[in-house]
C-alpha cells in the first residue's frame, strides 16, 4: 500500500516536471530567455492571471492555448493528490518508515514476529518486557498504522511469506522468529522461506489444525504452539487442579520486578564451578535463588534436581527468584573465584 502510494506521488510529480519542461522549451523557441520561459510556463499552468512577460504573437497564443488545455487538468490533479497525501499523512508515514528501516538495519540478535493479531501482540508485549528487541511483520494497513503510532515499535509492512520482506526484517541476523498467522498454510510457507534464508534460526509457529504441527516441524519449526489445544487443556486443569493452574499463572505472569522463573545458560560459567554439585555451590544461601530444573545437552530435563547433581557448561538451569537474586546468581557463577 505504501509503495503504491509513493509510486502514485512520483508519477504525479513526473507529470508536473514534464509539463514544465514542455512549456519552458516551447517559450524558449518563441524567443524567451530560460528564466522568462520557466516563469511564463508556471504562471500559465497555474492560471494565476499574471500579465505575460512579453506580448504574444499568433504562434505564442496558439502555444499558450495548447499548454493551458494540456496542463490545467494535470495541475489540478497534482494539487489534489499532494493535498490528500498531506492530509492523510502519507509523507509523514513515509518519513517514519524510513527511520524505522534504518534502525532495523542496525539490529542483530532480535526476534521477528510475523502477524500482529492476538497471539503476535501478546508475544511482542512479553518480549519487550524482557528487553528483547523485536521486529513485527504485518500486511494489514490498519494494523501497520497502529504500529507506526506506537513509540519505539519496529515493523515491516508486507507479507511475511515474501523473502524480500523477511530480508527487510534482517532475518539473517535474527535470533528467532515467531509466526502467528491465522492460516496454517501461511505459517508453513513462512517457515520454509525463513529456513532458506537462515537455516539455523529458531522458529516458533502457531498451528490450528490437527497434524499441522507435524508438517511445520518437518519444514523447520523448532516448536509449534496450538492455542486451541492448550486452551482446552487449561480449561480441564482448572476443573481438576484449579489451584495449581492459578499458582503457575501467578508465577509466569509476575512483573519483571517480582519473583520470576528464568532460564540461565551455563556456557559462560567459570571453570572453577564446572563439575561441582548444586550443594557445593550453595546457590540458595549465596544468592537467594532456587534451581528448580535442569536441561542437559541431550535435551533431557531434570525436575527439582538433587543437591548432589553436578553442573556442566552445556547445561541450562531454570531458576526461581527475584530479578536481583537471579542477577546475583549469574554474576556469581560467571566470576572466577569462590562463591560469596
Amino acid at each position: 500500500m505504501k509503495t503504491k502510494s509513493l509510486k502514485h506521488a512520483y508519477f504525479t510529480f513526473g507529470l508536473l516536471i514534464a509539463v514544465l519542461i514542455i512549456g519552458s522549451v516551447g517559450y524558449t523557441l518563441l524567443g524567451y530567455t530560460t528564466s522568462e520561459a520557466i516563469y511564463q510556463t508556471i504562471i500559465t499552468i497555474a492560471t494565476v492571471g499574471f500579465e505575460e512577460v512579453h506580448p504574444l504573437d499568433n504562434r505564442g497564443m496558439w502555444f499558450t492555448s495548447f499548454l493551458v488545455i494540456f496542463s490545467i487538468g494535470i495541475f489540478a490533479y497534482a494539487v489534489t493528490t499532494f493535498t490528500r497525501y498531506i492530509v492523510e499523512g502519507v509523507f509523514r508515514n513515509s518519513y517514519k518508515d524510513t527511520k524505522v528501516k534504518r534502525k532495523i538495519e542496525r539490529l542483530s540478535n532480535h526476534v521477528i514476529i510475523c502477524g500482529y493479531g492476538r497471539n503476535g501482540k501478546q508475544a511482542a508485549i512479553e518480549l519487550l518486557e524482557h528487553n528483547v528487541p523485536i521486529v513485527v511483520i504485518e500486511k494489514d494497513a490498519g494494523v501497520v498504522q497502529s504500529l507506526r503510532e506506537t513509540p519505539g515499535m519496529l515493523y515491516v509492512e508486507g507479507d511475511a511469506s515474501d523473502e524480500e520482506v523477511l530480508n527487510n526484517a534482517h532475518l539473517d541476523s535474527a535470533r528467532a522468529m515467531i509466526t502467528t498467522l491465522p492460516e496454517d498454510a501461511d505459517n508453513l510457507f513462512v517457515v520454509l522461506s525463513a529456513m532458506e534464508i537462515n537455516p539455523s534460526i529458531k522458529i516458533i509457529s502457531r498451528a490450528s489444525l490437527e497434524n499441522s504441527d507435524v508438517k511445520l516441524k518437518r519444514a523447520g519449526a523448532t516448536n509449534v504452539i496450538m492455542p486451541d489445544k492448550i486452551g482446552g487443556k487449561r480449561m480441564a486443569k482448572l476443573v481438576a487442579q484449579p489451584d495449581i493452574v492459578e499458582f503457575i499463572d501467578f508465577l509466569l505472569l509476575q512483573s519483571i520486578d517480582s519473583v520470576l522463573l528464568e532460564e540461565i545458560s551455563c556456557k559462560d560459567m567459570a571453570a572453577c564451578f564446572t563439575g561441582k554439585s548444586i550443594s557445593e555451590l550453595d546457590i540458595r544461601n549465596t544468592s537467594g535463588a532456587n534451581i528448580i530444573g535442569l536441561k542437559r545437552h541431550d535435551k533431557s530435563y531434570l525436575i527439582n534436581p538433587l543437591p548432589e547433581t553436578t553442573l556442566a557448561s552445556t547445561d541450562q538451569i531454570f531458576v526461581l527468584g527475584t530479578k536481583a537474586q537471579i542477577n546475583h546468581l549469574i554474576k556469581t557463577i560467571t566470576t572466577d573465584g569462590s562463591v560469596q
